[in-house]
Parts: C-alpha cells; structure tokens; sequence
C-alpha cells in the first residue's frame, strides 16, 4: 500500500510470459484466474489513472494495486477500477465506489489511487434536480464537480448499501445485475499489474 511521499512500485525487466490486457473488467478476470502468469495493462480506466506505459522496452513497472471485493444479492464480483449502482444518470441514487479516479473521460473521484487501501465513494443525493446534474455532468471530465452539497464524497475500506428500489449494478464498466443490497471491500495489495 501506497504512503504520502514513497514511490510506487518498482522498474523491473519485462516478464518473458506478460499476458497484455485493455481493460478493467478483463484484467479483473485474468487476475481472478489465478493462472500465474503476470498481467501488463494495456487500456480502460486503470490504465489511464497510472498515467499509461512507465516502461520501456526492455523494462517495465511493477505495481501493486488494492482491489473491490463486491458482494450483492445478485452475485459476487471483484473490481480493479469501480462500481457503479444507478436506475438513471438524471433522478434518483447514484453511487460510485471508486478504486481509481477516472471512468470513462471523467475525473470521478480526483483523489482517489489504486493502491491506497481505500476505496472512494461518490454518492449523489436523490434529490439533486436534472439542471444539477447536467452542471455537475458538464464539470466531470475535469474533476470540478466536487465538492457539491448534493455529492457527497467520503473514503472507506468496507461499506454496505440496502436500496429502497433495486438498482443497475456496473463493476468496472459491465454491467451486471439489478441489486438491492451491495457491500463493497477493499482488499489492499491484492494484485500486481506491469505498465
């Protein structure tokens, strides 16, 4: 796990047997794989939170990062870079868990890191307004959106949420259930990846 002022990771020579990924959803299935081999990110939202390629040629970095243990009354997933739980971007809850600070083009959650032992949530009032949410909407590809008195922002390792009505569940951009109860659990230090 990552700590304010140390580098992270390190520059090693580039595993003969690398296994390249491009996106989150894949390298999360690789890595629940457990076949051993190592793993080099190559796309999705990990990818462009660690800044792209450090290597070069002959080397690359080795990271550790933390990954989401997700549990719902729809299954079980693990998550490398977020989970999303919504019925529509314009009304009602919207939750993201972040163990990344970006989704798509946006800067999500701007302090959030891979491998800090935390996971950062952004939750969205159910009563922030359509004009609202297409301001903060406008402000996410910059990170501008926070604060906000109708986003609420906070860092955990483990939390649980029971929904009043079932919501879409997205773990790292697929989607995959209708859920009305998520827990989410950050596991420090559960995986390395090479850039």
């Amino acid at each position: 796990m990552i700590r304010k002022g140390e580098d992270w990771g390190e520059v090693v020579a580039t595993p003969p047997d690398l296994v390249d990924v491009t996106g989150d959803a894949v390298l999360a299935a690789h890595l629940g794989a457990a076949d051993g081999r190592p793993v080099r990110v190559r796309g999705g939202d990990l990818f462009t939170s660690v800044g792209g390629p450090t290597g070069g040629g002959s080397t690359v970095r080795r990271l550790p990062i933390d990954v989401l243990r997700v549990e719902t009354d729809g299954g079980e997933w693990r998550a490398i870079a977020h989970v999303v739980a919504r019925r529509s971007w314009w009304r009602g809850p919207l939750l993201a868990v972040m163990n990344v600070d970006r989704l798509g083009a946006w800067d999500v959650a701007p302090r959030a890191h891979p491998d800090d032992g935390r996971a950062d949530v952004v939750e969205v009032d159910p009563a922030m307004g359509v004009r609202e949410r297409w301001q903060a909407r406008r402000r996410l590809p910059s990170g501008t959106h926070v604060p906000h008195p109708r986003l609420h922002v906070r860092r955990i390792t483990e939390e649980a949420w029971t929904f009043d009505r079932p919501l879409r569940l997205w773990v790292d951009g697929v989607e995959r259930a209708t859920v009305r109860s998520l827990r989410v659990v950050v596991e420090p230090d559960a995986a390395v990846v090479h850039c």
